[in-house]
């Protein structure tokens, strides 16, 4: 694992967290509806943080919706974005923020 390499790898951790803490609001039925309102303007905030550009400002929009309405939390919305961007589009990967 290379230098190059570490941001990929931070963005995985990162994106794992991230889903984990927006699947959190199954864990308590009726306060999780609650926390969703106030996870949703920070995941989409932190999606748009963590992958720049256009494809980055949609992401965070589609994280703040997914968050937001009930029941969609289960996308891993975090997740899917990392495997776009390394997996999907791997040349595209050299455009992110550190």
């Amino acid at each position: 694992m290379g230098k190059e390499q570490d941001p990929k790898y931070k963005h995985l951790l990162l994106g794992l967290l991230f889903d984990g803490i927006g699947m959190l609001s199954f864990a308590i039925p009726g306060i999780g509806e609650f926390s969703d309102v106030i996870w949703a303007p920070a995941a989409g905030w932190l999606m748009t943080r963590m992958y720049k550009g256009k494809v980055g400002q949609a992401a965070g929009i589609f994280t703040f919706v997914e968050e937001l309405v009930p029941g969609m939390d289960i996308i891993p919305s975090f997740t899917l974005m990392w495997l776009y961007t390394y997996i999907l589009n791997p040349k595209k990967g050299d455009k992110l923020l550190d």
